[in-house]
């Protein structure tokens, strides 16, 4: 199963993408899409969707899994991080490929082993369950990979819970 995990952000968008087969996980890529304020909205989603677009055409991957929004005390990014990932979706949806989501805990928590681990963690955990040289050097890189790692370990988990 090839897994592209998202990041979204309109700011910065991270993404990764895994390869999972009999139980071992490998990384193929990972990476970040930057955008700046002082560009349009539309522009900045556009980039995002063209940048999902072309990560699919080029992987074909099985599903594209991205972390839900945490709403936390600022609403403007949540409305943000929200558009963001609209992008996303309307890029699966064009492609024809399945989006999954799953909230930060749950990432993490696959992920970690503790929901509630902080991003040098959850850096370090990416790496070590992918048996990378190094971390990935933007946090949003590794979430995505957590994300990434987090569904393509779910579909085990799910027959172990419901056998």
């Amino acid at each position: 199963m090839k897994v592209v995990g998202i990041d979204p952000g309109t700011a910065a968008c991270g993404y990764g993408i895994v390869h999972e087969s009999d139980g071992r996980l490998r990384a193929i890529d990972h990476g970040w899409w930057r955008t700046r304020a002082a560009e349009r909205p539309e522009l900045r989603l556009k980039t995002i969707f063209e940048g999902v677009d072309d990560l699919i055409a080029r992987h074909a991957p099985d599903a594209v899994a991205l972390e839900e929004s945490f709403v936390g005390a600022d609403a403007r990014t949540a409305l943000s991080v929200g558009q963001a990932r609209g992008a996303v979706m309307v890029a699966c949806a064009r492609a024809g490929v399945g989006c999954v989501e799953y909230s930060p805990t749950r990432v993490k928590q696959t992920v970690c082993g503790y929901g509630r681990a902080e991003k040098v963690q959850v850096q370090k955990m990416v790496k070590a369950i992918l048996g990378l040289k190094e971390a990935p050097s933007s946090s949003h890189a590794a979430d995505a990979l957590a994300v990434a790692i987090c569904h393509a370990l779910a579909p085990p988990l799910l027959r172990v819970v419901a056998g």
